[in-house]
């Protein structure tokens, strides 16, 4: 695993955070050290993938990016069950296709390069996720790919939502985000790394409140959502159609 030193240096200029072959190469480290509990989510996406998942259905994994969700799927979903990601970067896709032939997964996979911002194929899915995605949709689109989603999902069927929150109150808001970088810093970021890191990623990710997520997935056709993860200002849920 290539060690995420993207943001190690000075920058003159921030650019926007983008998901080409620079941060393709050093993703997994990048995740590994800035998402609270990372192995552990994936863990439970994949647990609780095993409880929805039917024989014959396929799972989407929305902004797969390197693939570690669908190469976590493999050994404990149905057997006939097909795993499908979906991804706007071809470098991060490329990554995702060496690391999946490389773990030889035992289910039918594929991997599609395109935009949730665009119509989307989705179709007999019992499961679709979302790891740490959503936040990187425009606001403008977000109703839509929700609404395209549950129009994928059998009935019954699952979404995994998991998201960088806000608070809905500014103080603990802030206590917060000063943890989450307090966390940062013992994985090794320096203070210059995590300013630069969040400037660039400033006009990019745009989280919403909890509600304001709970409410997105109801209002375009989920039945009930819950929270399966909390730390701090991240968030893991999961909304039934």
């Amino acid at each position: 695993m290539t060690r995420d030193e993207k943001f190690k240096a000075p920058l003159d200029r921030i650019e926007d955070f983008d998901f080409g072959s620079e941060t393709a190469r050093v993703f997994d480290d990048m995740l590994d050290r800035s998402i609270p509990f990372y192995p552990e989510i994936q863990r439970m996406i994949g647990e609780i993938a095993a409880d929805f998942a039917t024989p014959g259905s396929r799972i989407y994994d929305l902004g797969c990016s390197t693939g570690t969700t669908l190469i976590q799927l493999d050994p404990v979903v149905a057997p006939a069950v097909e795993l499908i990601g979906i991804d706007a970067s071809p470098d991060m896709l490329a990554v995702a296709r060496d690391k999946l032939t490389v773990a030889g997964l035992s289910h039918r996979w594929q991997l599609i390069c395109g935009q949730l911002e665009q119509t989307l194929d989705l179709s007999q899915a019992s499961v679709v996720i979302m790891n740490l995605t959503l936040q990187f949709v425009r606001p403008l689109y977000r109703d839509r790919l929700i609404q395209t989603i549950v129009q994928g999902l059998e009935t019954d069927g699952c979404l995994l939502l998991v998201e960088k929150v806000l608070g809905p109150n500014s103080t603990i808001n802030r206590l917060f985000i000063e943890h989450y970088y307090a966390f940062k810093r013992r994985n090794g970021y320096s203070d210059m790394e995590i300013a630069q890191k969040r400037e660039a990623l400033e006009n990019v990710l745009i989280p919403y409140q909890l509600d304001e997520n709970r409410e997105l997935l109801l209002r375009n056709g989920f039945r009930v959502t819950d929270v399966f993860f909390r730390w701090y200002n991240f968030c893991g849920m999961i909304a039934m159609k």
